[in-house]
């Protein structure tokens, strides 16, 4: 623990970045006497329509600093998913049935929103259910506060009541950042209409630093006079980011760059209500295949329910971890390579030392608990491996795993197994539909009936590799021939490209994968070849050459 200690308080790794921060801020709060017994992370949800992946993204990216603070400061740590869903319901998401009911119940509290699926109290019952649902597939620590219970609770009581009083000051920052027309009817308080329950946007008559009321007209003309407390009123959202981290003392909260100019506006407010502004961290937004960004009302993009059916949760942590401040696009086309590279990092951590496996995006998806990889091959073979061999269940793809690393099984290589799963589907529903093949040119079926010719003889083998080092200079001596050795094979297969004049090696691996896969990209073809089998292989290349692959 020493050593990742050390490591932590020296990685360049983002999460260590910002858990410096945050203890640094810690530290100067003890200073003063002013410190928790405890460091509090936040993230924040708006249950407006069914929480996507984005969400998701924030308490995964939360929880990795929470971690890397653990190991740099032995200071205990919470983190609290709050959910705004006190909020108005503005705009009806699209994606949801009973639009009609969702319509007539417009600016109510989500929560006082009947739910479209019949299934919870409410709309922002559902949402929270949802939210939480995903995060405990993850297996994220958290405690989860609901705007409307800390509102009604009297939790955020007293926050509201220094809202009174400092009414001017925190109006006077909000006018600020208004264009004229609204700045003449805002408030920072938005009262709930005792009769119809929605949420009201007018102008305040009256605010009494007395009794902690406010006096105003609803729409039709009509006055009235609530207490600020108990949820009869609640905050418009910008004072409600504010007064929420001086409510909890938050120490650490991160929202998309959507917010970021919003920041200085957010500290004000909670410095103004008596707290310290947390530290914070932007990332940027996450996109769909088509650069949109990703919306909870219209419900683009992906989200968690599909990639988990296509990859690992662990797989989609790794995609996360990935370049905070880029903006990434979410489509089903990173999920292989997401599942690849994610194993390649499981496999190199226990050959890395402290400070390369606090850098090693595995050691914040895990923790200190890193798991082994038990992938016979990666996920991309798998994928090429299924269109091949025309697999529909997972026992046809094993038959050829356990020929290929016999000691592997079901039982033994969970990680594997699963993966099996996933490329069959992800392969039924995304490769497949988009296979072409085509027929070779001239060249390209000449060099790849010699390729048929190397992989049914040794000698034949041996021959092509030897004429390809003369042509190179090349005098070392010739492989061992073993035709169950992928190195073997891919030597084979080089070797044949060179004799037969690619200048771009890449031209002859592509022609392969369009003849023999129909695709324009594929896996390192000797391996595939020595997990396929060379006897299928070469049957493979001569349905290419005869037209018979569809």
């Amino acid at each position: 623990m020493t050593d990742l200690r050390e490591a932590g308080m020296s990685s360049k790794a983002w999460p260590f970045d910002e858990a410096r921060k945050v203890l640094k801020r810690y530290e100067a709060s003890k200073k003063k006497g002013a410190a928790k017994d405890y460091v509090l992370f936040e993230t924040g949800y708006g249950p407006s329509g069914l929480p996507h992946i984005g969400t998701f993204g924030e308490v995964l990216r939360t929880t990795m600093i929470r971690r890397a603070f653990e190991v740099i400061s032995d200071v205990p740590t919470r983190l609290i998913c709050f959910s705004d869903d006190m909020d108005g319901m503005r705009k009806v998401p699209t994606n949801v049935p009973n639009q009609e009911m969702l319509k007539e119940n417009a600016q109510k509290p989500l929560t006082s929103v009947p739910d479209p699926f019949g299934e919870f109290e409410s709309f922002g019952h559902h949402n929270n259910a949802m939210l939480r649902r995903f995060l405990d597939t993850f297996g994220f620590e958290y405690e989860f506060y609901s705007a409307t219970e800390f509102y009604k609770s009297g939790q955020f009581d007293e926050v509201l009541k220094r809202a009174v009083d400092k009414y001017d000051e925190v109006m006077k920052v909000m006018l600020k950042s208004l264009r004229e027309e609204r700045a003449a009817t805002y408030s920072i308080f938005l009262p709930i209409h005792p009769e119809t329950g929605r949420v009201l946007y007018v102008p305040m008559k009256e605010v009494n630093k007395d009794d902690y009321t406010i006096t105003f007209d609803d729409e039709t003309g009509r006055e009235w006079t609530l207490p600020v407390t108990a949820g009869h009123v609640k905050l418009q959202w910008k004072p409600d980011f504010g007064a929420r981290w001086a409510a909890l003392g938050v120490d650490f909260e991160m929202y998309g760059k959507d917010h970021s100019t919003n920041t200085p506006i957010y500290d004000r407010i909670c410095e103004i209500l008596g707290g310290k502004k947390p530290e914070h961290f932007s990332y940027e937004l996450f996109l769909d295949a088509n650069g949109q960004k990703i919306s909870k009302s219209s419900g683009n993009g992906l989200s968690i329910d599909e990639w988990l059916t296509y990859a690992s949760t662990e797989s989609l942590s790794y995609f996360m971890y990935q370049k905070p401040k880029t903006a990434k696009r979410m489509h089903f086309d990173v999920i292989p390579r997401a599942m690849d590279e994610y194993h390649q990092q499981l496999r190199a951590y226990p050959t890395q030392d402290a400070a390369k496996q606090v850098a090693n995006p595995v050691f914040h998806i895990h923790g200190k608990d890193v798991p082994a990889s038990d992938m016979v091959v990666p996920f991309t073979m798998l994928l090429n491996l299924a269109s091949v061999a025309g697999a529909e269940e997972k026992a046809h793809l094993w038959k050829f795993l356990q020929r290929y690393a016999p000691e592997a099984t079901p039982e033994s290589h969970p990680q594997t197994d699963a993966a099996v799963g996933y490329a069959l589907r992800y392969y039924n529903d995304f490769v497949k539909p988009e296979k072409t093949f085509r027929a070779p040119s001239d060249a390209e079926r000449a060099a790849m009936e010699d390729l048929k010719a190397a992989f049914g003889s040794a000698d034949v083998a041996l021959d092509m590799i030897a004429k390809k080092n003369a042509a190179m200079g090349n005098d070392e001596p010739l492989p061992e021939a073993d035709f169950t050795d992928g190195d073997f094979l891919q030597s084979i297969v080089f070797a044949v490209g060179k004799n037969h004049g690619f200048e771009n090696l890449r031209d002859w691996f592509k022609a392969l994968y369009e003849v023999l896969l129909g695709q324009s990209q594929g896996p390192r073809f000797g391996s595939f070849a020595a997990l396929y089998g060379v006897n299928e292989t070469i049957a493979l290349i001569e349905k290419g050459l005869n037209g018979e692959l569809s």
